[in-house]
């Protein structure tokens, strides 16, 4: 009987363990090299993404030695995108991918572009001041208005809940931005819900 109630008051005391493990990580999440706390990550990524916007290519410059200019062109290159289609570039507020998007749509001939629906080009962000500095890289380029039959969208918007209507969109893209989401599990459900069929 002694054994028996040592050997349940051991169990219980793991199980308490373990349960309240599992409580702490699931409430908490990554940010860079440290776990915090799941309804702070939001914000902490916004104030950051705030302050670097002006920089943020140029830090992805720095830090994958350029080479996240061809990952992202590999990217479009597979995507193959054709003319008529809907397109959406999630946590791309500067426009890196959006741009390559476009321009591939380009140069699609244009008795192509203008037998098929328009090309819509959206991109989603929850930063503003991302946005922001996308559109003005946009007007900069000429991209702002890319051309017939072929249109572009700014939206802010939380990946995780994306204010789109189920079945919208042909394609969705998502570079870097997916290691800032809190919640990747509904991120990846958000984009399989806008996703058409």
């Amino acid at each position: 009987v002694y054994l028996l109630s040592v050997t349940l008051s051991m169990f219980r005391a793991l199980v308490t363990r373990v349960a309240t493990h599992c409580r702490r990580t699931m409430s908490t999440t990554h940010f860079g090299y440290k776990t915090v706390p799941k309804e702070e990550k939001e914000n902490m990524v916004g104030e950051v993404f705030q302050r670097v916007a002006q920089r943020y290519d140029i830090m992805n410059d720095l830090m994958s030695g350029f080479t996240h200019r061809l990952w992202k062109d590999q990217m479009i290159t597979d995507l193959r995108p054709p003319a008529g289609h809907r397109y959406l570039d999630v946590a791309g507020g500067t426009g890196d991918i959006a741009f390559r998007l476009i321009k591939a749509l380009q140069k699609v001939p244009m008795e192509v572009r203008m037998r098929r629906a328009p090309s819509v080009v959206t991109i989603s962000d929850i930063n503003p001041s991302m946005l922001k500095i996308g559109q003005q890289r946009a007007a900069v380029r000429g991209l702002d208005r890319p051309g017939k039959n072929i249109s572009v969208e700014w939206v802010e918007g939380n990946a995780e809940s994306l204010p789109f209507a189920d079945n919208s969109y042909d394609s969705y893209t998502i570079a870097f931005g997916i290691r800032n989401c809190t919640n990747v599990d509904k991120v990846v459900a958000d984009a399989y819900r806008v996703l058409r069929p």
